[in-house]
């Protein structure tokens, strides 16, 4: 603790930190691009690796660029404005296929280069933001959460976000919440889709045609005539893609969700198909047996933590000819994708990586699963 050592960056873990050794023990430090020479401060150190933070660069590399927000690196945000965008979109293509091969046991030339978005700053149409009680300054805080912290760092404006939004929080500000701890939910609501305040909906409209492309050439490719929408929301895939489809199913726990979903069926022309209210587990089976399953395309898109184990399960013993997995957390997508696959009961075709978060950690991931013939089960070794 407290040591200042002089490293040499070989990697950009997922999450964002660089990976460093001294004399063959692993360091991580954020903010950093591989290939550089950093100098950093230890501070905590683990049984297998300790963490520091970044004091000097000493050899910059060529993709490094100066940040546009005066809050990076304090801010929990972004993790990569340091970086030029097409260092980014390579660095996240590594790091899925490095991912799907370590987790999922894929080999790493499944996975397509990134989509880069149109407009890598002013982008996200909702932002949280905190407020937090800071005793000694007795004042509120209204910002957003600081960097491996649970304080709240003070901010003006978001880089990252819509101008719309950046204009609401003086307005924040200026009312605060009566007390700390209360989240305040800034949204740009999508032209034409209803969308309840707490439903989900993509963050980052100028991607959602490229999205869009993606997940209906995926369809079209397997020939299915059938889909089943899981965690669908608010139905957008599932009327996006309804015109492809003699019949869909759309799946959705949320009650306002479905509600909005059937209304947007209605705007939208999306009345080859049907919204229900319930979890996808309980629901699968059913909905499974409507369809044939050879000509079913199912498309998952859960929350981060992954696909109940009980779908997947669901999933493997019925068959449908095509499942299309959309994740914004590409470990558990692996972790996922490597159930699915084992014994050979599916292959994975592509992953096609979307970048609907410049500059942070995240990237969204479709993939192609299509179902083995009894007689040419595809090799793939599953991962503990």
């Amino acid at each position: 603790m407290g040591q200042r050592v002089t490293l040499q960056i070989e990697d950009i873990a997922f999450g964002g930190e660089g990976v460093g050794r001294v004399e063959g023990f692993v360091v991580f430090v954020p903010l950093v691009i591989e290939g550089e020479t950093v100098e950093a401060t230890i501070t905590e150190v683990k049984k297998n690796f300790a963490r520091a933070e970044l004091e000097k660069v000493v050899s910059p590399a060529t993709t490094r660029v100066e940040p546009e927000c005066q809050y990076f690196g304090d801010c929990g945000g972004c993790q990569y404005q340091h970086m030029s965008y097409e260092a980014q979109l390579e660095m996240k293509q590594k790091q899925v296929a490095d991912l799907f091969e370590r987790i999922g046991g894929f080999k790493g030339d499944k996975v397509a280069p990134v989509v880069a978005c149109p407009q890598s700053y002013n982008y996200r149409n909702r932002i949280l933001i905190r407020s937090q009680w800071n005793g000694k300054a007795k004042k509120l805080l209204v910002g957003f959460r600081k960097r491996n912290s649970h304080w709240v760092v003070e901010i003006d404006e978001c880089k990252i976000a819509e101008p719309a939004l950046n204009a609401q929080i003086p307005e924040v500000r200026a009312n605060p919440p009566k007390r700390g701890g209360i989240k305040v939910n800034l949204r740009i609501t999508p032209e034409d889709w209803i969308v309840p305040d707490h439903s989900f909906f993509q963050t980052n409209y100028f991607m959602l045609p490229r999205m869009v492309e993606a997940v209906r050439k995926v369809f079209q490719s397997s020939d299915s005539e059938y889909l089943i929408d899981t965690y669908c929301g608010v139905g957008f895939f599932a009327i996006e893609l309804a015109s492809l489809a003699k019949r869909y199913a759309g799946v959705e726990y949320d009650k306002g969700a479905i509600k909005a979903a059937r209304e947007n069926a209605t705007q939208f022309g999306g009345d080859n198909g049907e919204f229900i209210e319930g979890r996808t587990e309980d629901l699968l089976p059913s909905l499974l047996a409507k369809f044939d399953a050879g000509k079913t395309s199912v498309i998952l898109d859960p929350p981060r933590k992954g696909c109940a184990p009980a779908a997947m399960e669901q999933l493997r013993e019925v068959r449908p000819a095509q499942v299309i997995y959309i994740s914004c957390h590409p470990a558990t997508l692996a972790r996922d994708l490597n159930i699915l696959c084992a014994d050979g009961v599916y292959r994975l075709e592509q992953v096609i990586p979307i970048d609907m978060f410049p500059h942070t950690q995240h990237v969204e991931c479709i993939t192609d699963l299509r179902l083995n013939s009894p007689s040419e089960p595809e090799s793939h070794e599953p991962q503990d």
